[in-house]
């Protein structure tokens, strides 16, 4: 039984991860025009206008710079999960708590080696 329901909770942790995944690559494809150059040209746009699209594009680049990486953490819980690596702290092997698993499934290191840092 206990075994079951670990079973279960790997399943719903990799769709999870999986639907998290679908939804970035989305927001991803959405999101490229407003990473584009902005262009220069200052007869055709006013300069505080050309400062709002730099500001907006410079928000938008960090943003996809924060999506990549949380595509990164998604992609290695995924092998993890694969590996049977899942649910244990990377650095002393221990197992990571369900409580702080359900909260962020990407999490690589249990709540004392996490504090350690």
């Amino acid at each position: 039984m206990a075994e079951e329901k670990i079973r279960f909770n790997l399943e719903k942790f990799a769709e999870d991860l999986s639907r998290r995944r679908a939804e970035i690559t989305d927001l991803r494809q959405s999101s490229i025009e407003s990473r584009d150059v902005v262009e220069l040209d200052q007869t055709r746009v006013g300069r505080l206008s050309r400062m709002d699209a730099l500001q907006s594009q410079a928000m938008s680049l960090e943003s996809e710079r924060r999506r990549q990486l949380e595509l990164e953490k998604i992609e290695m819980t995924l092998t993890r999960l694969q590996n049977g690596n899942f649910g244990y702290c990377l650095k002393c092997d221990e197992e990571i708590q369900i409580k702080r698993l359900e909260l962020d499934p990407t999490v690589t290191l249990c709540i004392d080696c996490a504090s350690d840092k």
